[in-house]
């Protein structure tokens, strides 16, 4: 019996037929998956068996001692030694700066406004990501190196990084980890998503949009002031009319109160939690208590490394810190569906994706071991237990004894935790901006830009603002105007530096997701005695002996996560 190839066969006619193809061809090769199946669609939902994945879906579940039908008979079947979960889905991550380290916050802030501009920020975040982010030969490798990162946590969906070319066209990278921007498939809707905290004059407009979007995820009363709380306030336009709906999906919410939690339910509204983050930068996160007895969904989302976890599979360990801290708030699978089952519902992908069903997309992430309490085993587990990542079916991460078994052709190595991992990173549909570019190659790169960041500076041309056909501006290096029939050079939107260079959350604007105009602002000025050396974050909490130092130097946080989220990477 042959080894099952890694990738899977040619887009069929119907995806070439589509303006944008999914991730991968909807087809994969046929294979089945021994172990611990735990399917989210209901905390007992757990079998010994087998998962059979054929053309990216789920062909069937088979537990232990039933009859394979003759339909499977041919398939091979890989014993994991595992449990298998549905993939994780992330619904809050700034990626692009997912290459930085995690930033040891000076004070307790009250808002993001505070700290967003302040000079400790901009020298080791804003600046470093403004130079590399716009520096040709930097871009590509930033999006590897993340798009790696989010795989070796077991991430198979997250938000999409945006990209704007010197010829004034914007697009999402498409890469291997799906996008909620932009699936590129018509079974999962588009998500509109980085629109600011929304002004009240703008409520009306904004309700009107949501009314149009099947899911929206909105910065929503980041802080923990009356200013943070009145952006939930501006939501409302006149006695009775409130700009929430079904569509709405709050990121943050750590200044709303119990009875504005009532109004999002009331309205059919959702969140998305972020507790590291709030507690690195606040020292306190939702009311999330008040979140779950009004009876919303609940999803989590990272943020981004310089003030949050490295991975989903991080921010569900704090999560469950935070909660048993505070009561049990939440039950081992409660959590867990958070990262699955409720991210899915959230953004109506729930028919595809979230649970492992028959008919469902193949999004996999088995986890190292078949103990008793499947949940446990993935709450206490690090990244170096990641056995496998699929993808639409898919292997794209995993233990190389493992990941061997589907053919080595095109994977790349990778040693996490003295752990010997594969990553599959050839794509069929691959976005050129990317193109062959190693996760080895974009890593020696990025560490060499990321601590000779002065030298950088010093030989990178001046960035200035030019004007497209439409008048509208971008930023592109003095010698790199685009000439006929060039290729675009790509830089990256920072949808973290607002307040420097293009304005990429501005006020309300239901044209900007089309590209079409919105505000901007000058483009900031960068010299290299700004800049600092800085080391480039490890891919994995597994393979970086330096983050639970910097955990434990944060003055926000309280002693319950410091001491217990090292607990929590039992293998290490």
């Amino acid at each position: 019996m042959t080894d099952t190839p890694l990738n899977g066969k040619p887009p069929n006619s119907i995806n070439m037929a589509k303006k944008k193809s999914p991730i991968d061809p909807l087809e994969s090769a046929h294979y089945g998956l021994h172990g611990t199946i735990v399917t989210m669609a209901g905390p007992n939902e757990i079998t010994k068996g087998t998962i059979y994945v054929n053309a990216a879906r789920i062909e069937a579940i088979i537990p232990d001692g039933k009859p394979v039908p003759d339909t499977l008979a041919n398939y091979p079947v890989y014993k994991t030694k595992g449990t298998i979960f549905p993939g994780f889905i992330e619904l809050h991550n700034h990626l692009s700066y997912n290459c930085l380290p995690m930033w040891e916050v000076p004070k307790r802030y009250e808002n993001r406004s505070q700290w967003s501009g302040i000079d400790p920020y901009k020298q080791r975040i804003s600046y470093p990501m403004n130079l590399l982010g716009k520096t040709k030969g930097y871009v590509e490798a930033i999006v590897r190196y993340v798009e790696c990162k989010c795989l070796a946590g077991g991430v198979t969906t997250s938000q999409g990084i945006m990209l704007f070319s010197n010829a004034g066209i914007k697009k999402y990278y498409r890469g291997i980890v799906r996008n909620v921007e932009e699936s590129g498939d018509i079974n999962l809707p588009d998500v509109d998503a980085h629109i600011p905290d929304i002004t009240a004059r703008d409520a009306e407009k904004f309700s009107r949009q949501l009314q149009k979007s099947t899911c929206l995820l909105l910065h929503l009363s980041e802080g923990t002031n009356a200013s943070a709380r009145r952006h939930f306030e501006n939501l409302k336009f006149s006695e009775t009319d409130w700009a929430i709906g079904p569509s709405l999906a709050g990121i943050h919410c750590v200044a709303l109160q119990a009875q504005d939690f009532a109004i999002m339910k009331q309205k059919g509204a959702s969140m998305v939690w972020s507790p590291f983050s709030n507690l690195l930068l606040y020292g306190q996160t939702a009311d999330i208590k008040s979140a779950k007895e009004s009876g919303i969904t609940i999803a989590l989302g990272s943020d981004w490394s310089p003030s949050g976890s490295k991975n989903l599979l991080g921010e569900l360990k704090v999560a469950k810190l935070y909660s048993d801290a505070n009561g049990k708030l939440f039950n081992d699978y409660e959590l867990i569906a958070m990262a699955t089952k409720n991210a899915a519902r959230i953004i109506k992908w729930d028919k595809e994706l979230g649970t492992l069903e028959k008919g469902k997309r193949a999004d996999l992430v088995v986890i190292k071991g078949q103990g008793n309490d499947p949940y446990k085993t993935i709450l206490n587990a690090s990244e170096k237990s990641i056995a496998l990542v699929v993808i639409n079916g898919t292997p794209r991460f995993g233990d190389a004894t493992l990941m061997r078994k589907f053919g080595s052709s095109g994977t790349e190595p990778k040693t996490i935790s003295k752990k010997p991992k594969l990553f599959n990173l050839k794509q069929i549909t691959q976005d050129p901006v990317v193109g062959e570019l190693t996760l080895s190659q974009a890593t020696r790169r990025m560490k060499d830009g990321l601590l000779n960041i002065r030298k950088l500076a010093t030989r990178s041309l001046p960035l200035r603002g030019m004007l497209d056909k439409q008048g509208n501006r971008f930023l592109v290096p003095l010698k790199a105007r685009p000439e006929a029939n060039a290729e675009p050079e790509w830089v990256l939107v920072l949808d973290h530096n607002e307040d420097e260079g293009e304005a990429v959350r501005p006020h309300f604007d239901p044209m900007a997701k089309y590209g079409l105009p919105f505000k901007k602002q000058a483009p900031m000025e960068i010299t290299p005695e700004v800049l600092v050396p800085i080391q480039l974050d490890a891919l994995t909490v597994a393979g970086d002996p330096t983050f639970f130092k910097r955990v434990a130097a944060q003055m926000n946080l309280p002693d319950y996560i410091k001491t217990g989220l090292k607990k929590m990477y039992g293998d290490l």
